[in-house]
């Protein structure tokens, strides 16, 4: 193949590994190692937004670039092409063939309508039982606010790539009909009709991507993965209140959640878990590894906060650390996404009722005369603990990934240049 060829190929294998969640070191890796296999001398630049290549060879230095938005996960795209390039190298594949095979896997498609309007009604539900949802009728609700949701962002999809319309909408949606349930007395403070299809909306995959791209010197990719996993949160915010305010209603910072029995919260955490790794594409042979351990982790981080008594923080980054031990060999071994997989595992930890609430109590303060002490007290303490637990989660989730990779290193990575 000719050099032009050549980096069109690395182009292509890597952009679908940068858009569909793989994390930034990981993707360099396992471009490097194609490149290694084609004896092909070039250095890859991540941005956002775009990917860089400059070939070398007699004749000088080439640039290349494409298009690509890290704003996806679809771990059976990702575990697909690792696949195809552990062919390559292993002469199982040729060039030309591989350029169509990850051509084909970057067009594949995602889990069909009906799955994930299921997963996404299913996940709300049990992230409700988690928090300590009580009744029939508020289950049914949270059930049919997450399915339309989810509808709609299919829908969505098919008429518009702005990023942040899907979840807006879908909040939107959720914020609607919480504020009928509460109108109609079938919710109650916790507001968990509201807030239970917003929490599958939250990025976690782009928070723990942009954390990990930081801790390794990725400054300017892993600020902007952060930014944008904001975004999405500022959007899902902003589409939960403006539903919420046309009834008049709003969201009050009163705790978050109720104690619920440990069986309750094994199995609430498993069907979570289940259902976020059908949001993610996961392989339905790599399925049971992230419901058992998070199950596991969930079950831990119980035992942490009402036999320990330990804070939101301390259980979760307990819990994280047992799944980053676990999941990270499990991701190397099958090529999945570390992030994605990490997440579905940790996904009923992830603090989006503390944002929501967060975010509730600024514009409350905002339209508030007379602020008082507590409301401001309490936006300042649900900040806190949302900010606090991601953190907790990320060093918890990447701290055996980063071992790991230090005791048992892949092949050398292209080398990251600051442009």
């Amino acid at each position: 193949m000719k050099r032009e060829e050549l980096s069109d190929l690395i182009l292509s294998f890597a952009r679908v590994l940068y858009i569909n969640g793989d994390s930034t070191h990981q993707t360099l890796e396992a471009s490097q190692r194609v490149c290694n296999c084609l004896g092909f001398r070039a250095t890859l630049f991540p941005h956002w937004g775009q990917l860089e290549i400059q070939s070398e060879d007699s004749n000088g230095k080439v640039l290349s670039a494409i298009g690509a938005a890290p704003t996806g996960v679809n771990m059976d795209r990702v575990a697909s092409t690792l696949r195809v390039a552990d062919d390559l190298c292993n002469g199982r594949l040729a060039p030309v063939d591989a350029v169509n095979e990850i051509n084909r896997l970057a067009e594949a498609p995602a889990a069909p309508a009906w799955m994930f309007t299921l997963a996404a009604a299913l996940g709300a539900v049990a992230l409700a039982v988690i928090f300590g949802v009580r009744h029939m009728a508020a289950t049914a609700l949270i059930f049919g606010s997450a399915a339309a949701g989810a509808i709609l962002r299919r829908s969505l999809e098919r008429y518009s790539t702005n990023i942040l319309l899907q979840p807006f909408s879908a909040a939107f949606v959720a914020g609607i009909v919480g504020a009928l349930a509460v109108r109609y007395a079938l919710s109650s403070s916790l507001r968990l009709v509201a807030v239970s299809p917003c929490m599958v909306l939250v990025p976690g995959p782009h928070f723990l991507n942009g954390m990990l791209d930081l801790i390794r010197g990725h400054m300017t990719l892993g600020l902007a993965r952060l930014t944008y996993a904001l975004l999405v949160v500022v959007a899902i915010s902003t589409g939960l209140l403006l539903g919420l305010a046309l009834f008049g209603v709003s969201l009050p910072v009163d705790p978050a959640s109720r104690p619920v029995p440990l069986w309750h919260d094994l199995i609430a955490a498993g069907v979570a878990v289940a259902c976020y790794s059908i949001f993610f594409s996961m392989p339905l042979h790599m399925l049971p590894w992230p419901v058992a351990v998070g199950a596991a982790a969930h079950a831990l981080r119980w035992v942490v906060l009402t036999r320990v008594e330990a804070g939101a923080a301390t259980g979760a980054f307990v819990a994280c650390l047992l799944v980053g031990v676990v999941i990270a060999p499990v991701a190397r071994r099958w090529h999945a996404p570390f992030a994605a997989m990490g997440f579905a595992s940790v996904v009923s930890m992830m603090p989006g009722v503390f944002m929501f609430r967060t975010a509730s109590g600024l514009v409350q303060l905002a339209n508030n005369s007379q602020r008082t002490w507590e409301l401001t007290g309490a936006t300042l303490a649900d900040g806190s603990i949302a900010i606090l637990v991601i953190l907790a989660m990320s060093l918890g989730l990447i701290i055996p990934k980063l071992i790991l990779d230090y005791v048992r290193p892949d092949p050398p990575s292209l080398s990251f240049r600051r442009r």
